[in-house]
């Protein structure tokens, strides 16, 4: 039976030199589903048709389309970016100020504050 190596790693090791690239599709990916659930609820108030439509199941309401779209979106950029960015070291920096900016508005989309300003009347 083969046993695993659990010896602490030695502080003086090379760091891992395996590409960021895979690490930071999963936070973008994280950021761009937020970012949609923030655009379809502000979208909803808008649109009663589009209300209707993300009414996916009578017992929630449109909140089953909007988390069905959103995790869509998630899946949807995270195995797109996880495709591309398999191999590739990608700038942190900006991938964090993407990520921040997707995941602040998706947030503001989401407060009655914000997204009852475009209620369709």
């Amino acid at each position: 039976m083969a046993t695993q190596d659990t010896a602490p790693r030695d502080a003086t090791a090379e760091p891992d030199d395996r590409p960021n690239g895979p690490v930071l599709a999963a936070v973008i990916a994280a950021a761009a589903g937020t970012f949609v659930l923030g655009l379809f609820t502000t979208l909803a108030e808008v649109s009663a048709t589009l209300k209707d439509w993300l009414n996916w199941r009578n017992p929630v309401g449109p909140l089953s389309g909007k988390t069905g779209l959103t995790v869509a979106a998630w899946v949807g950029a995270w195995l797109v970016l996880g495709v591309l960015w398999r191999r590739r070291e990608i700038d942190e920096r900006k991938a964090i100020v993407v990520s921040a900016i997707l995941i602040g508005l998706g947030v503001l989309g989401t407060f009655p504050s914000f997204f009852e300003r475009f209620a369709a009347e």
